[in-house]
């Protein structure tokens, strides 16, 4: 006889146990568990960075045509511009032949976009020298000057815009509103030539215009082309207080600026942000005001004020044109306005591609900055 036949409830309960044992056991089979999951999230991070990939693709080629099209529609002759105006006919056909000029307007598309794959921007008619090289010359000054000018803007405008909201409607707010207004109203080359008359002309308190005086001028060995860094790396002390001299004033006028734009867009967020319902709650709770107002509210706020400061940083990064004039800092501004002053668009043009990639690569930071702060934003 068989086991089923001498005992066979014995044997279907031990066969049913068999099998619940199994399917307890693939249910805990950690390979199983994680495998799909882990699928999934390849996936999506597949799919995310095919997508982002995808549109700053778009985005740059975007930003190549309308460059484009902007150095073909100006009433600006780019190969007078190298050849000068006394150049012979012949001169003139063998430089627009070499420029390319000559050529269909698709092919001349297709040159264009070959040469930034190379990296190359063309020459500059005023430097003779490659666009590239005047950029990584030019850039870091503006760099460095954008880079104190926002964190003076975000260390003073967010914690004004915050304070001014909770004081809404009292002298605090008012006060902070109107030097806010100031700020943003004033023009910054007004403010520097007023500087200058008063903290260099009359006071002596900071440096004059310009980089580093003119003593430390090539003393500082180039590393990161950033001269406060460079002259803390060199171990010169009495560069770095010169630079600093220097850079006070600049710094301080733009920063000024910043600091009046996100104070006034922190005070509008937060005003959003104190009339919610979570707010009301926390307050029911017995939750402190500062706890309220720093934790709960400028946390629902800081999504939108990650854009305003990338915005304003961006903004400063482009080349604040007045400000580095006034002050002859030799910064992206300066290069730019001494490029259009001799018509030499090959810079002009070259220094917008850069400045839309500043912007293009802000947003990127700005979006992996979402979904740090915001879990909505995964």
């Amino acid at each position: 006889m068989t086991d089923f036949q001498r005992n066979p409830i014995g044997v279907k309960k031990n066969y049913f146990s068999q099998q619940n044992a199994h399917e307890q056991g693939n249910a805990t089979d950690p390979t199983l568990l994680i495998r799909p999951t882990f699928i999934l999230r390849l996936a999506f991070c597949i799919t995310r960075v095919a997508r982002a990939l995808a549109s700053i693709v778009v985005t740059i080629i975007g930003l190549l045509l309308v460059t484009f099209m902007i150095g073909r529609v100006i009433p600006v002759d780019p190969v007078l511009a190298v050849v000068g105006d006394q150049a012979s006919p012949e001169s003139y056909a063998a430089a627009r032949a070499e420029m390319g000029l000559d050529q269909p307007l698709l092919v001349q598309v297709g040159m264009y976009f070959g040469k930034f794959g190379r990296g190359d921007l063309g020459t500059s008619t005023l430097t003779r020298r490659p666009i590239v090289e005047d950029i990584a010359l030019y850039f870091p000054a503006t760099l460095e000057l954008a880079t104190l000018a926002t964190l003076f803007g975000i260390i003073l405008g967010i914690p004004a815009g915050v304070y001014s909201a909770a004081r809404r409607g009292r002298l605090p707010d008012h006060v902070i509103r109107i030097i806010s207004l100031f700020g943003y109203s004033m023009p910054t080359f007004w403010l520097g030539m007023i500087g200058l008359l008063v903290l260099y002309a009359k006071l002596g308190w900071i440096a004059g215009p310009g980089r580093i005086d003119i003593l430390y001028d090539g003393m500082v060995p180039t590393v990161t082309r950033l001269l406060l860094v460079d002259s803390l790396l060199a171990g010169n002390f009495r560069a770095f207080a010169s630079a600093c001299a220097h850079i006070a004033l600049p710094s301080a006028i733009l920063g000024y600026f910043s600091m009046a734009y996100i104070a006034r867009m922190t005070r509008s967020f937060m005003i959003e942000q104190l009339t919610q319902d979570h707010i009301v709650a926390a307050r029911a709770k017995g939750l402190s005001e500062g706890r309220v107002v720093w934790r709960h509210a400028l946390g629902n706020a800081a999504v939108p004020l990650v854009t305003v400061v990338a915005l304003s940083y961006g903004s400063l990064l482009e080349g604040s044109v007045l400000t580095e004039t006034v002050f002859a800092w030799p910064g992206l501004g300066l290069y730019l306005t001494n490029a259009l002053l001799s018509a030499d668009m090959n810079a002009v043009l070259g220094a917008t591609v850069v400045i839309g990639l500043v912007f293009l690569g802000l947003n990127l930071v700005t979006d992996a900055i979402y979904s740090r702060i915001d879990p909505r934003a995964k």
